[in-house]
Order: structure tokens, then C-alpha cells, then sequence
């Protein structure tokens, strides 16, 4: 069989792409895929993650849907005028059916069963707010060693895209992304918006991909609201495909390159609160200053070959 992945999600357009990414990959055992609140609500995410599998012929993979609400405080917002009123442009009905009923068990119980009947490590692409990871790994630390990596996707080095300093995944519970990347000893690969942004895709790839098969035309006719939308921030047509892109990773350790950094996340109330905190010294920088005294190491994804990024995501999603 191929990589053993878990997909924790909250879909959400890139997502959309993330899961097909993953669902169309020969080399790919998506063993669950598990949802939480961000993009919309949990029981609109669940829904989507339900109707993207069924699009993908992949009712064999089984779904659980886990946290409504981030650890300590609401959830300010949530980013329908980004993604749309259901999370997909206000699409999702066009999408099948769903194949198949989530799990009644909930996320976590969804992890912990399928980490422990693996007969090796299970990589995690958490492709949402952490609330879900946290929890599993606060509750069941026993699992730590059945998961081999958690790619995330979250964090800004220079900025965010939520506030001036936090990218949404990580500002709509910055106190779970701190439980994981900085509170735990799970190897974390950390794939920010400063590089997500930068592997944008434009009319002429979604062209391709919408020509290449049903899925890619199915998948295509979800991103109005979403291109509306990266108009404006990119200022060419096209979109960011944040999630595929730390999906990609998880499928192909190394597509991406990274460097281990010690990182923090704002946990304040101020106006940093969500900032990813990425200590970018040299050591012998940061041998002779001040720093965090509890900060984690992760490896964070700063380059990668654009357009060989482009291409492995068009190619595996027109497989269909």
C-alpha cells in the first residue's frame, strides 16, 4: 500500500483540492479524513468532506466530524465571504450525494482507532484549525509515536491574512496551534501563507484542470466566490490552493523544502494574537539574544519548485 495519511479539514475551496489531491493518489492510503470548524460551520464542513470523497469515488474512506468551537474562545469569524455561504461558492449541492453517513464516534475516536491499527506511522495533514489534533494528542498521548509527521497548513512569517499578523487557520484557535506545534514532541512540518500564496494557480491551470475530467470540471465549478476573492489579493485571475499545497508535501516528503526553526504562536489577547512566531536567526544570533523560553522546533516550508508544485497537483488530480 502507499503513505498512510489522515486528513483533518475544514472545507473550505483549497480544502476541496487537498482532498482530491489525496483521494486520486495511487501511492496515497487515505486511511480517514476528520473534520472541524473554520471556513463554515462543523456540520456544513462535515457535508462537504462527505460530497468531495463521494465526487472522488472514495466512500471507502470513513469521516468523522470533531470540534465546533476552538479550546478557550469563540471563533470571531469564519470566512464565508472568502469561501462562500457553504463553504464552496454556494456550490456544494452540485456536488454528489454523500456515499455514506460520518462517523457517530466523533474525530478523535476516528484517529485514535485508525493510528492504532496501522502497522506503521500515519502521517497527519492538518489542513484546519488545530482544535481536533490538540485534543487527540492531549487526550490519548499514547499515539504520539503511531504518527510519523504532522503537516500543517497555517502560520505567516511577514504576515497574515486574517489580521496584519495571523493567517486564519491558526488566529481561529491560536491556543490548540500552540498546543501542537509548541507543547508537543510530534515532528511538525509547519507550510505557511508566505509560501502557499507564492504556488497560486491561474486561469490557464484551472483551464487544464476542468478540461482533464469530471472531477476537475466538478472542482472548477466550486471556485467563483473563491476567485472573486484572490482577484483582489493576487491581482491576476487565479487562486491560492493553500491546503493542496501542504497536502502535497505530506504525499511527497521533500517536495517542499523546509528549515527547522524554533516557533511560538501568540496566545494573547492583543493585537498579535494568532501570529506565528518563527525565530529566523542564526544560532549564533540567537545563541547571543533573547528568545521564547518554551518555544518548539518545526520544520517550516520556505521554497519548492513552483511550477513542479503546479504540475504534481494538476497531474494527480486529472488522474480521474
Amino acid at each position: 500500500m502507499g503513505r498512510k495519511l489522515i486528513i483533518d479539514t475544514d472545507p473550505g475551496v483549497d480544502d476541496a483540492f487537498a482532498i482530491a489531491l489525496a483521494a486520486l493518489s495511487d501511492d496515497v492510503e487515505l486511511l480517514g479524513v476528520t473534520t472541524v470548524f473554520g471556513n463554515v460551520s462543523l456540520p456544513r464542513t462535515t457535508s462537504n468532506a462527505l460530497r468531495l470523497l463521494a465526487l472522488c469515488g472514495r466512500a471507502d474512506v470513513p469521516v468523522a466530524a470533531g470540534a465546533d468551537r476552538p479550546l478557550v474562545y469563540p471563533q470571531q469569524s469564519r470566512a464565508t465571504h472568502i469561501h462562500g455561504p457553504d463553504g464552496l461558492s454556494g456550490r456544494s449541492s452540485v456536488l454528489p450525494e454523500p456515499a455514506r453517513q460520518a462517523r457517530r464516534a466523533g474525530a478523535v475516536s476516528l484517529m485514535v482507532e485508525l493510528l492504532e491499527r496501522a502497522d506503521e506511522p500515519v502521517t497527519i495533514a492538518a489542513i484546519g484549525p488545530l482544535t481536533n489534533v490538540a485534543l487527540l494528542l492531549a487526550a490519548h498521548p499514547r499515539v504520539r509515536d503511531r504518527i510519523s509527521r504532522i503537516v500543517i497548513m497555517g502560520g505567516g512569517l511577514d504576515h497574515g491574512n486574517t489580521t496584519a499578523m495571523a493567517e486564519f487557520n491558526v488566529w481561529s484557535d491560536p491556543e490548540a496551534a500552540r498546543r501542537v506545534l509548541v507543547e508537543e514532541d510530534v515532528p511538525c512540518v509547519l507550510v505557511p501563507l508566505d509560501l502557499t500564496l507564492r504556488c497560486a494557480v491561474d486561469s490557464a491551470w484551472l483551464a487544464k484542470l476542468a478540461a482533464a475530467g469530471p472531477v476537475g470540471a466538478a472542482l472548477t465549478a466550486l471556485t467563483p466566490d473563491y476567485l472573486a476573492s484572490y482577484r483582489r489579493v493576487l491581482g491576476f485571475e487565479g487562486m491560492a490552493m493553500h491546503d493542496a499545497v501542504a497536502v502535497a508535501e505530506a504525499i511527497r516528503p521533500g517536495i517542499l523544502r523546509t528549515k527547522s526553526f524554533p516557533i511560538e504562536i501568540d496566545c494573547t489577547s492583543g493585537p498579535g494574537r494568532g501570529a506565528t512566531l518563527v525565530d529566523r536567526r542564526s544560532e549564533p544570533a540567537r545563541a547571543q539574544g533573547e528568545g521564547p523560553v518554551h518555544a518548539g522546533v518545526a520544520d517550516v516550508a520556505l521554497d519548492t519548485d513552483l511550477d513542479g508544485l503546479r504540475n504534481f497537483v494538476l497531474g494527480r488530480i486529472s488522474r480521474s
